[in-house]
């Protein structure tokens, strides 16, 4: 697996992101379509459009420490995860993975385990001693995954977007 990150640039100032990208972007969040219906991010989770996914990164991109990352295996568009290196609660040490999403085609393939092992190690060797995520309490086959990669919930209180009740989670970031 290839990861790349998609530079905060590449969207300021009402930047495009080059076609090809963003065709295959839309198609992975398209492929998605529980996962937009629980979270209600788009408006129909059966048409998710360029503009919408361009839109929906740029805001990812606004945080000063966000990082998008693209996984590729193969030269395919497998995953991409959203990071933020601070969180806006300057009481709140930890980093968080914002957004972690698979390609529908790829479920079970084992990229989700790759790109959240590859966030980890990136924050590990920044000297981060911690990574957090929230996982939707409505959405058990993500809390599913996220326990069997070794996060524990710490916390259950609404998301920040939407007001969504979710389960807060946290994974020690010891040195290897």
């Amino acid at each position: 697996m290839i990861v790349e990150t998609l530079a905060p640039r590449a969207l300021e100032d009402g930047a495009a992101l080059p076609g090809p990208l963003l065709t295959e972007l839309t198609a992975l969040y398209a492929s998605n379509r529980e996962f937009h219906q629980l979270g209600g991010d788009f408006p129909d989770p059966d048409d998710i459009r360029p503009d919408q996914v361009a839109a929906a990164l740029a805001r990812e991109l606004a945080a000063p420490s966000s990082e998008v990352l693209l996984a590729r295996s193969e030269g395919r568009l497998v995953a991409v995860a959203v990071t933020l290196a601070h969180h806006p609660d300057p009481a709140d040490p930890d980093p968080w993975l914002g957004l972690l999403m698979v390609h529908g085609d790829e479920w079970r393939a084992g990229h989700g385990r790759r790109l959240a092992g590859h966030v980890e190690d990136r924050f590990r060797a920044a000297g981060r001693t911690g990574l957090k995520l929230a996982v939707l309490e409505s959405n058990p086959r993500a809390l599913t995954f996220w326990t069997a990669l070794g996060y524990q919930e710490i916390a259950r209180r609404p998301d920040r977007a939407h007001g969504h009740p979710c389960t807060v989670l946290r994974k020690p970031l010891q040195l290897s």
